[in-house]
């Protein structure tokens, strides 16, 4: 940080020192227009013999003096717009260039620490089997279970990361007519039991989609919505049909999305904060996967507010 904060300082110091010789040049270009005007101008009233004659070659002299200065404040002034421009462009690809390596960076260390938590824990649910051989039935269940459901994270991070992958070609959509009550409902019952999800689903809606692909989109929205909810607070999951469209929304009771963020988080690995410091886990593709999917789908997504507080991720199709 202190390197990159080092080289934009010497950068601006240096774009600065060239502007002020610049203008400090075209300064001294107009100082010797005028000086060299007087001169001529002297030079006429010294040789001249024809009052109205020097009359004459006098305002053609000043006529030309005052081009001459115009020529050099008008050059000067594209050029300097020019150069402002470049430093503009320059700042501008280095900050992105800058912001995309700090993502780079989060998500590498986000998907390390995603892809060790279920090892880690399956590994130990296994040796606690292996070690303590009696255990009761309920106990071995327990533990089985465990493992079974870090596994299905494990495997869901690594479907996340291929179809991130896919997403940035295009999605191949193997469409269907799918019962979507019926999908939404068995997605939120089966990938969350025991939560705090809500669900408000309309039935009898049906719509032409990738019925392997579809539940991605709840999920990641729903698991979102769960991660930056405050503990025990609900999320809600609607589905309903007004006007020929249909609309699904994942509202949460969380801390909201600043408006300036609201754009940006659909952004491959795009996180808010650093990954080193920031609190809830993640890789900064679920959303960026849910956009994709949804536009594969010819719909719109959306993020608002919701009163008093948190998020509402809507989309329309």
């Amino acid at each position: 940080m202190k390197s990159r904060n080092r080289s934009k300082l010497i950068i601006t110091i240096l774009f600065g020192y060239i502007i002020m010789q610049f203008l400090w040049w075209e300064v001294l270009l107009v100082r010797q227009t005028t000086q060299i005007s007087n001169e001529q101008q002297k030079l006429m009233e010294i040789t001249s013999t024809d009052a109205g004659s020097l009359e004459k070659q006098i305002a053609d002299l000043q006529h030309k003096k005052q081009n001459r200065i115009y020529m050099i404040v008008g050059e000067g002034t594209v050029f300097l717009l020019l150069l402002l421009y470049a430093f503009y462009r320059i700042r501008k690809a280095s900050n992105k260039e800058i912001e995309l390596v700090m993502q780079q960076k989060n998500f590498l260390l986000s998907v390390t620490h995603e892809l060790k938590t279920p090892i880690a824990a399956t590994k130990l649910q296994l040796q606690t089997l292996l070690k303590h051989k009696q255990l009761n039935p309920e106990q071995q269940e327990q533990l089985l279970t465990n493992a079974v459901n870090e596994t299905n994270r494990l495997n869901r991070l690594i479907e996340d990361v291929l179809l991130a992958n896919s997403a940035d070609k295009e999605l191949h959509l193997n469409k269907e007519i799918v019962n979507l009550s019926e999908l939404t409902s068995e997605t939120v019952s089966n990938y969350f039991p025991g939560k705090n999800v809500r669900s408000e689903i309309e039935g009898g809606i049906s719509v032409s989609a990738d019925k392997l692909l579809f539940p991605s989109l709840i999920i990641n929205l729903t698991e979102n919505a769960l991660k930056y909810s405050p503990e025990n607070s609900e999320v809600q999951v609607s589905l309903n049909k007004q006007d020929g469209k249909i609309n699904l929304s994942v509202s949460d009771l969380g801390s909201g999305i600043p408006d300036k963020e609201k754009q940006k988080i659909f952004e491959k690995f795009y996180r808010v904060g650093n990954e080193e410091t920031r609190k809830a886990k993640g890789t900064g593709l679920g959303l960026y996967i849910v956009q994709k999917i949804v536009e594969a789908h010819n719909g719109r997504i959306e993020v608002t507010d919701n009163k008093p507080n948190g998020s509402i991720f809507k989309i329309s199709i």
